[in-house]
């Protein structure tokens, strides 16, 4: 098995023992954006609706280091500290996904690194070249 590791100084910098993101093949296994400003690694707000802004800004630019775009996920799963916020995370994905949109789940928990609201990670399949 052939792994490329993907890093962006575009996102916010791994904060444990994980890659930004792996790609083996033509698929790319993103690891969880919370909303951090990749160049202040602070949260950009208190506000939910901003802090889901920020963490599609954050997967954007891993697609984008791995040779891809947000469109091209295939799969997202939304970790939410508070499922009423879900309408809104339905409103902010709509400004990045246009259809077909990806299989998604969301998933309510108790909390999330550094009292974020939201988390998501996800699987991009990269167009094939052939």
């Amino acid at each position: 098995m052939n792994k490329a590791i993907i890093s962006t100084d575009q996102a916010p910098a791994a904060i444990g023992t994980y890659n930004q993101a792996v790609k083996v093949g033509t698929a790319v296994y993103l690891s969880g954006q919370i909303p951090l400003v990749p160049q202040t690694m602070e949260m950009v707000s208190d506000d939910f609706a901003e802090q889901a802004q920020q963490v599609f800004k954050n997967l954007t630019a891993v697609c984008e280091a791995a040779g891809g775009k947000l469109q091209d996920m295939v799969k997202v799963n939304i970790f939410l500290t508070d499922l009423s916020n879900f309408a809104t995370v339905n409103d902010v994905m709509s400004q990045h996904f246009k259809t077909p949109y990806p299989a998604r789940a969301a998933i309510g928990v108790k909390e999330l690194p550094k009292g974020s609201q939201i988390e998501i990670d996800g699987i991009m399949e990269l167009p094939s070249t052939n």
